[in-house]
């Protein structure tokens, strides 16, 4: 499947700045976590290849045989649009965070590593 095949949406669905909140609380004070949710609202689009997303984030792929990735991979080939990524810059010397947008990384980058992945990053 070529990367024109996968469909975005412009914008990220507000449940996924609440999940991005979840997790970054994890990782950080929930003040801190709420700023930059802030920030990535405020955010313009950007887009990246699913290769360099993992490479950056070091984070391992998932397989199809996930429940979440085996969903999106379900919408891409429904055709169906999916939400953007949310996305940490690291530090230097530190990885990349997705704050939302695992699985749909995942799912994306199973049908094409090249792929151009829309994001909001702070």
């Amino acid at each position: 499947m070529s990367k024109n095949r996968i469909a975005w949406t412009k914008d990220p669905e507000e449940h996924d700045y609440a999940s991005a909140e979840s997790y970054l609380s994890l990782l950080m004070s929930p003040e801190s976590a709420g700023g930059l949710v802030k920030r990535l609202r405020r955010a313009r689009g950007a887009k990246f290849a699913a290769k360099d997303i993992f490479r950056a984030s070091r984070l391992p792929l998932l397989g199809i045989g996930n429940w979440h990735v085996e969903k999106d991979r379900a919408k891409i080939r429904k055709r169906k649009k999916l939400a953007p990524l949310l996305l940490i810059r690291g530090k230097a010397g530190r990885d990349l965070v997705i704050a939302d947008g695992y699985h749909r990384l995942c799912a994306a980058y199973s049908f094409d590593e090249d792929a151009e992945i829309p994001c909001r990053i702070v």
